[in-house]
């Protein structure tokens, strides 16, 4: 079986190859650059609960070492405190890096991998697809002919692969500018992010707009100044003269000393390709969506795109085309891209539309601020990981399924949990695998070696049922699970997204489910061949 090529060596693309390879699948990966990382911390990325374990898993890295976790989060508008949150208490801290980094740390753990290829200097030209591959063609010093089981568009917002499938990316460019400095300086708010609207050192017109502060290690920190709209020149003088002014005004005083490190001009487009798949071919990452006003993230999308679309192309390269199953990536995840898209087009009238409406509606800047707060912060319409509720793979009126705090399609609580070797681990350390995750819930069973409960009570007959199971399945256990009862069986999908909870062992609903978040039996895969390149 030919590896996937995967175009792009970005973030998503080595995330994407990371993937298959610990899934056993072999890929190339086509860098068009010479395989540098450069350094740039004025380009930084936020990853949330679900993407930065993602990253740890795959690179091997504690998500310590690789960025910053804010301690909390502080919004104002003039001089006021519209709302802080503390991380210490509220959990779930956004993780802040610089994006050579991420860059860095999944190119040094590729490099341990013998399944993946990364080849530079190599531009692709041409795609030829038939019934049983993919046949790429390359130019610069290494071009060459490559031949590919499925090919995957990771190569960014001007993607060759998009254009040679003729597939359309419409939507509204430069949404947003913000003028970008990143910075050495001891700011009032240590380890805190900020978001400031409206500072009283800026009284009126469009240049008031709103400030963003994001620490990152060392003392470092990125500074986001929205700009009015137009394509007005950000000169370096303006860049200083926007740092002094804003440290000036935080500290109430003199500009304190500060190390400038890098600038740049942050553009946000939204745009969403039409289709996600034609045929073999599929896309993912910045060639697939644009989004990122408001606060939202791009890149956090991008890797739950390559999180949903490995363990399908892993399933499909060693089990032979299970086709409902990969029209499901498109399906999926495209909903939960475009929804968000939505959110914030429908938001940033509200936004942006200056003062007349704060005016009228009484409490609306403190709405406003929740809206902006739920971008940064990964929550809410704007930022939360979507749920996959709507999914063909979601199994229904099954006799046994009962309600958990988890919406079936969203992603598994992170419990502790039990392996078949006895050890203790969280459950996001057992995803990526290509196995599906069945879960019992058992008070008590923490406090015994497993040996003395793994042949007592239901675990024998649910063992033999996951054993039965029309694909390979890991069975966990664990003390507790929000909202579940004891003797609750959870079915979770590779990349962690729960497909259903049943009360007790229901060996039928049970392979039902499992055989539905498959994408149906192989005669119905088959039956539905090439749906995907219609």
């Amino acid at each position: 079986m030919d590896p996937v090529i995967i175009v792009g060596a970005g973030p998503v693309g080595l995330t994407l190859a990371l993937a298959l390879a610990r899934q056993e699948v072999p890929s190339v990966v086509l860098d068009e650059g010479p395989g540098k990382v450069e350094s740039r911390l004025a380009r930084t990325v936020v990853l949330h609960e679900d993407t930065a374990a993602l990253m740890a898993r795959l690179t091997g890295v504690p998500v310590t070492e690789l960025g910053l976790h804010w301690a909390g989060w502080r919004s104002m508008r003039r001089k006021q405190v519209m709302r802080e949150v503390d991380f210490e208490e509220a959990g779930d801290a956004p993780l802040h890096l610089a994006q050579h980094v991420l860059t860095g740390a999944l190119r040094t753990a590729l490099a341990e991998e013998r399944l993946v290829k990364l080849i530079t200097d190599s531009r692709l030209d041409t795609i030829e697809q038939e019934p049983s591959g993919v046949t790429a063609h390359t130019r610069g010093s290494k071009g060459t002919w490559w031949r590919g089981s499925y090919l995957v568009g990771c190569d960014g917002t001007r993607s060759t692969v998009r254009k040679l499938q003729d597939i359309r990316f419409p939507g509204r460019t430069a949404v947003e500018r913000h003028a970008v400095a990143a910075l050495r300086a001891e700011l009032p708010w240590e380890d805190r992010a900020l978001l400031h609207r409206m500072p009283p050192w800026r009284t009126s017109g469009p240049s008031a707009g709103e400030i963003t502060a994001r620490p990152l290690p060392e003392g470092v920190w990125r500074l986001d100044w929205l700009l009015p709209p137009g394509k007005d020149l950000v000169t370096p003088e303006l860049l200083v003269a926007r740092v002094r002014e804003t440290l000036a005004g935080w500290t109430g005083g003199a500009t304190p000393p500060y190390e400038l490190l890098d600038t740049g001009v942050h553009t946000v487009h939204h745009r969403l390709a039409r289709r996600w798949r034609a045929g073999r071919v599929f896309l993912a990452g910045d060639a697939a969506h644009c989004l990122g006003a408001l606060g939202t993230q791009g890149l956090d999308e991008g890797l739950r795109d390559a999180d949903n679309l490995a363990w399908k192309l892993a399933l499909a390269w060693h089990h032979g085309p299970h086709e409902a199953l990969l029209d499901s990536y498109q399906t999926e995840r495209r909903a939960i891209v475009a929804g968000r898209l939505r959110a914030a087009d429908q938001s940033l009238p509200l936004l942006r539309g200056g003062g007349g409406l704060r005016s009228v509606v009484p409490g609306s800047a403190r709405g406003h601020d929740a809206l902006l707060t739920d971008g940064h912060l990964g929550r809410g319409p704007l930022g939360a990981p979507g749920a996959y509720a709507d999914s063909p793979l979601a199994p229904r009126h099954l006799e046994g399924e009962v309600p958990v705090d988890t919406p079936p399609g969203a992603s598994a609580a992170d419990v502790r949990v039990t392996a078949e070797d006895g050890s203790f681990v969280r459950l996001r350390e057992r995803l990526g695998r290509g196995a599906l995750i069945v879960l019992l819930v058992a008070p008590g069973t923490g406090v015994w070696e497993r040996k003395h409960w793994v042949t007592a009570g239901i675990m024998p007959r649910l063992a033999a049922a996951v054993t039965a199971l029309p694909h390979s399945a890991e069975l966990l256990v664990a003390e507790e699970y929000p909202g579940a009862a004891p003797h609750t069986v959870l079915l979770v999908r590779p990349d962690g997204h729960l497909v259903t909870a049943l009360s007790g062992v229901r060996p039928a609903d049970l392979y039902s489910a499992a055989e539905t978040a498959l994408g149906g039996p192989p005669a119905k895969a088959e039956a539905n061949a090439g749906a995907g390149s219609r």
